[in-house]
């Protein structure tokens, strides 16, 4: 793998670091600022929003530049945006920094997605992708908790400070090793001709597949808490044991699809889906048990992210004819799947946390219902830049 994708990998580190700290920030957050608990929840929501409208609209705004400046630009704008929101002394310019943070990140991301496949062969989208979603799930293991730790000890504005700061080198790797023009140094397509894209059922239901995985885990990822301390009954500190757990299984999910799901795709679905389907109502039924808990979070977060990974893989071939935008359409399947997740899960609260773990259930069998008769996953045999890969 080249190493421009290094700066890339990291930016995408500070970017997930961000985007996932913010559950152990909210309390802090709320009492310095003078807010309901409830109100600084809204944070959550605003990136998660942000991040689904931005990913097409930054990457539609950006596909006239060089992938080089596009993404120094957007990860400066990250940057910049933490640190206006760590001296934030008000509730809505914090509000309103989340959202543009947001913003920079889809777009970065989806600059990022088209960038990384550009840098490698045609047939390696797959392991290309799985260095760039290292980062997110590097975030998890490593991230998270150490923003948890830096925002007990010095304030939640000490937390915002650190990604600021976490973006500067991604910076100086960008302009060091992204090239200044896109490697293909053709005329993009029309925008209108990108756009139209969007009308191929394959692609619009390999998206689909995605957002319902990627829903899947954020359902449960978002209320593992309460599983721990509640069902299990394991004191507060095994939460971040839990989501640490979660984090390295959903690394070792992503390298194994990296070097599957380029060639052999349709195996990655059919050989992990069905374990995943059955892992989350496993989940529910034995979490009680804090070590069947424990081993099936780490197992459900290698099969989510090994699942997942390939499919939002599957998007960018699918959108090989949308070369500026194809990065946008999966870094949108991507957080429709996690704005929707928790929303669907918070609905199934009623008197029990395990609701969440029976919905995660419900979407991934969703996805299979649809994935595994269809064939969608497969590889296309028009595909030219695939035609000499084997069949999946």
């Amino acid at each position: 793998m080249p190493l421009a994708l290094c700066p890339l990998a990291l930016a995408v580190f500070a970017m997930g670091t961000s985007e996932f700290m913010l559950a152990g920030l909210v309390p802090d957050i709320a009492s310095d600022l003078g807010v309901t608990v409830g109100t600084a929840g809204l944070l959550t929501s605003a990136f998660a929003i942000g991040m689904v409208v931005g990913a097409p609209l930054m990457a539609a705004l950006a596909r006239d530049r060089s992938g080089r400046a596009a993404l120094l630009g957007f990860v400066l704008l990250f940057a910049a945006a933490h640190a206006v929101g760590a001296a934030a002394t008000g509730f809505p310019v914090l509000f309103a920094t989340r959202v543009v943070a947001a913003l920079a990140n889809a777009g970065f991301l989806a600059v990022a997605l088209t960038t990384a496949a550009t840098l490698v062969p045609p047939d390696r989208k797959g392991r290309a992708l799985a260095v760039l979603l290292s980062g997110t799930t590097v975030a998890t293991i490593v991230g998270v908790p150490a923003g948890s730790v830096l925002g007990t000890l010095l304030g939640w504005r000490a937390t915002f400070w650190a990604v600021a700061v976490l973006c500067l080198p991604a910076a100086a790797g960008i302009l060091r090793w992204i090239p200044r023009r896109r490697p293909e140094q053709g005329t993009p397509r029309a925008l209108g001709a990108e756009l139209a894209q969007l009308r191929r059922p394959r692609l619009l239901l390999v998206m689909l597949l995605g957002a319902l995985v990627n829903a899947a885990t954020f359902a449960s990822f978002t209320f593992l808490a309460p599983v721990v301390t509640g069902t299990a009954g394991l004191g507060e500190l095994w939460i971040s044991v839990a989501l640490v757990l979660f984090g390295a299984g959903s690394l070792a999910g992503v390298g194994v699809a990296g070097r599957l799901s380029d060639r052999r795709p349709g195996l990655v679905v059919a050989v992990g889906g069905p374990p995943l389907l059955i892992g989350w109502p496993a989940l529910a039924l034995l979490a009680h048990r804090p070590v069947a808990l424990l081993t099936l979070v780490f197992v459900q977060g290698a099969l989510s992210f090994a699942l997942g990974g390939t499919l939002i893989t599957r998007v960018l071939y699918e959108a090989a004819h949308a070369p500026t935008m194809a990065g946008s359409y999966a870094t949108a399947a991507l957080n429709v799947g996690a704005a929707t997740g928790p929303l669907i899960a918070s609905a199934t609260l009623t008197g029990t946390e395990l609701g969440p773990l029976w919905a995660s259930g419900a979407l991934v069998a969703l996805a299979l219902l649809i994935a595994l008769p269809l064939r969608v996953v497969h590889r296309s045999p028009a595909d030219p830049a695939l035609s000499a890969a084997p069949n999946g």
